[in-house]
């Protein structure tokens, strides 16, 4: 039984910073269930403080810990291995290591950089590799919905470019490392078979989800979803479904024991 549920923010709960039509409403919904929510993305070109002010301008009620992002087990990372951080980031996002190790040998961080990846930050961070660094990626997502409607290059690509020039594989912190969706299932006090995924990304988010344990996980044709996905991925979705509300009306009617949620 579904009893607890991990959402992707872009492109199935907002639209850039708008919420897509009836996200607010299927959040509303799944919590008046009784079931828990938590907003897992993978979107590393803002600090998780932004993240949380856009979901509640778009009319969507969060605490900041019911979001989830890379830069937190990055950063936890760091601390523990005692490592500097070398920063191939967007600038918007180094607020979320200002609390990172200043000294000690270094470890390169990858996110979303945007216009930041250019050949003498991605030389620079090829060389910080070249001295045995550990290679954290925050996210290694292929492509992403942009603010013009269009798909655009996501950090995987940057990722892949690191690992074939340096040898060195990346140890990706966000989706879809199954850590990461655990963690959002450990956040609830839930296992993670009683825990639905819903997201736009076949691979990222639904075939990790599944492979992270995850009881159920639906594909909605919102954001980056192009026809066919489903079928591209490794792991089928439990169902593709046009958006939120019709995700959060299958989880429901199986709650109220109308139906299977396959």
């Amino acid at each position: 039984m579904i009893k607890g549920i991990l959402l992707d923010i872009a492109g199935v709960v907002l639209d850039g910073e708008t919420a897509l039509p009836g996200a607010a409403e299927a959040v509303e919904a799944l919590r008046a269930a009784g079931l828990p929510l938590r907003f897992l993305t993978n979107s590393t070109r803002k600090p998780r403080r932004r993240v949380v002010a856009a979901l509640r301008d778009a009319g969507i009620e969060v605490a900041e810990t019911d979001v989830l992002t890379p830069a937190a087990p990055a950063l936890a990372r760091l601390r523990a291995g005692g490592y500097r951080p070398h920063l191939l980031v967007h600038p918007d996002l180094e607020e979320d290591f200002a609390g990172a190790p200043a000294s000690g040998p270094e470890a390169l961080v990858l996110g979303d950089a945007g216009e930041g990846f250019s050949y003498t930050r991605l030389n620079a961070a090829f060389r910080v590799l070249e001295t045995g660094a550990p290679f954290l990626a925050l996210a290694a997502n292929r492509v992403f919905r942009d603010a013009d409607g269009q798909l655009s290059l996501d950090a995987g690509a940057f990722v892949r470019a690191l690992e074939y020039a340096s040898g060195t594989p990346a140890e990706v912190l966000g989706k879809p490392a199954p850590a990461f969706f655990r963690a959002g299932c450990e956040s609830m006090g839930l296992a993670p078979s009683e825990v639905a995924m819903v997201g736009d990304d076949a691979e990222s988010d639904v075939a990790g989800a599944l492979t992270a344990g995850l009881g159920q996980a639906f594909l909605v044709e919102t954001g980056k979803y192009r026809p066919g996905d489903e079928a591209r991925a490794r792991l089928a979705p439990t169902a593709v479904l046009p958006g939120l509300g019709a995700a959060a009306a299958r989880i429901l009617s199986a709650s109220a024991g109308e139906g299977p949620l396959a």
